[in-house]
């Protein structure tokens, strides 16, 4: 009877213990499942000594793919010799043990320069710009040649492809697509096109277009999903600015001028109403609101400050908590870059810590887990009242342009020499 009440109360505390982390789950696209940033995953508590628990570490060389966690896998795309021929790849990892499961060619690794810049030496490592998107057990690709794979998460296979330059007259940006797919329900979407097809949309199963609108150019920037005033929508960062489309039928919503200049690689960031776009080389960062009257929607500015100094940010997407904004912000400050709270009605600066780079944050419950770019990972106190360290490691060598995963406990990051994952402990 002893043994029997025990043993109960030895279940009964794993249990609890993994009821702390209340939603474990998948961590299925870019900047996770709803590409915000934010994780179901709530309580963390600050690790000591030498930091979190390492599981496995795997090599992954070249370029700013992030990875992708789901049932049992991790994917991510590297560049690899294939018979002689760079190629980029996506590879599936073991996410118990990082070894690799599959590979698949997805593409060319040619590239016109801009991704070997970084601090003094941590630089070099450019390659794949795009994460894949997981979903229904395929997985998604969108090469820097603009070709969209869809490949079965188990095997590695195609299952189907669209070529955007070949088959929809597209045009590459230069420095190349950086976008990655983005999933919703039942489509795929992407941008690049040409004439009246820049946004496309594609049926998930079987690759066939479900709709195509538009004559914008597309910038690096991958989309995101949304529904502001009940309505479904799918937001672009185009060359013209912010674009939503009503997700299902590719129609027309809104749109909210935003310049583009060389580069865009932010994706959108939307608070209830409001939405956030931020670019470097002096454009800076705006919001606007938007508002429904019937079925007409329009945005409304609600503030923009240009230059690079506030909140320009080249490719660090902040994240969104209770109207603030936190991340990254700033123009090519490699390696001491600051980590930033900003107020997402106003645009003013509630306060920023020097030291992060061009890496990227991500959101559990209270708690911000930053990956700088030169492989530390910090666990910040998301409050406007201050800066408030938690915690914080040395993660992982190479350069870090990607953005950290979590899924199930487990902290996933990559560089441009290797991957890690990292065991996160419960918080109270």
């Amino acid at each position: 009877m002893n043994n029997v009440f025990f043993r109960s109360l030895a279940v009964l505390g794993a249990l609890a213990a993994g009821s702390f982390f209340c939603a474990a789950e998948n961590w299925s696209g870019y900047r996770g499942n709803s590409g915000d940033g934010v994780s179901a995953e709530r309580s963390l508590a600050p690790w000591a000594g030498d930091g979190p628990k390492r599981l496995w570490t795997a090599k992954t060389p070249a370029g700013f793919s992030s990875v992708v966690v789901a049932e049992g896998k991790v994917f991510t795309v590297i560049a690899r010799d294939t018979d002689g021929t760079l190629a980029e790849v996506c590879v599936a990892l073991d996410a118990e043990t990082g070894k690799e499961a599959w590979a698949a060619v997805t593409g060319q690794a040619k590239y016109r320069g801009g991704g070997d810049s970084g601090a003094e030496g941590n630089n070099g490592g450019d390659g794949p710009r795009s994460t894949p998107a997981f979903s229904s057990n395929k997985v998604y690709v969108y090469s820097a040649q603009m070709a969209l794979s869809c490949l079965d998460a188990a095997t590695g296979k195609t299952v189907w492809r669209q070529d955007i330059l070949r088959e929809f007259g597209g045009k590459n940006i230069g420095w190349e697509s950086a976008m990655s797919p983005l999933v919703d329900g039942n489509l795929v979407y992407v941008a690049g096109g040409g004439v009246g097809q820049s946004m496309l949309a594609f049926d998930k199963g079987t690759g066939a277009v479900v709709w195509k609108t538009g004559d914008e150019q597309m910038t690096h920037a991958t989309p995101v999903v949304a529904t502001i005033h009940g309505v479904r929508q799918v937001i672009y960062l185009m060359q013209s600015g912010l674009v939503s489309l009503e997700s299902g039928s590719g129609k027309p919503l809104w749109t909210f001028p935003f310049t583009y200049r060389t580069a865009t690689g932010c994706s959108p960031v939307v608070s209830g109403d409001v939405v956030f776009c931020t670019a470097g080389y002096e454009v800076g960062g705006a919001a606007c609101q938007v508002t429904r009257d019937g079925a007409a929607f329009a945005a409304k500015e609600l503030w923009r400050i240009k230059g690079n100094a506030e909140v320009a940010s080249l490719w660090s997407t902040p994240v969104c908590k209770d109207g603030y904004l936190y991340g990254m912000i700033s123009f090519k400050k490699f390696g001491n870059g600051p980590l930033k709270c900003v107020d997402l009605k106003t645009g003013a600066i509630k306060w920023e810590q020097p030291g992060f780079g061009a890496g990227n944050v991500v959101l559990a419950g209270a708690d911000l887990i930053a990956l700088g770019d030169d492989g530390q990972v910090v666990l910040v106190e998301a409050t406007p009242a201050g800066y408030k360290e938690l915690a914080r490691a040395k993660a992982i060598t190479g350069k870090c342009w990607s953005s950290p995963a979590l899924s199930n406990g487990r902290l996933y990051v990559r560089s441009t020499r290797e991957s890690a994952c990292l065991e996160l402990a419960p918080g109270k």
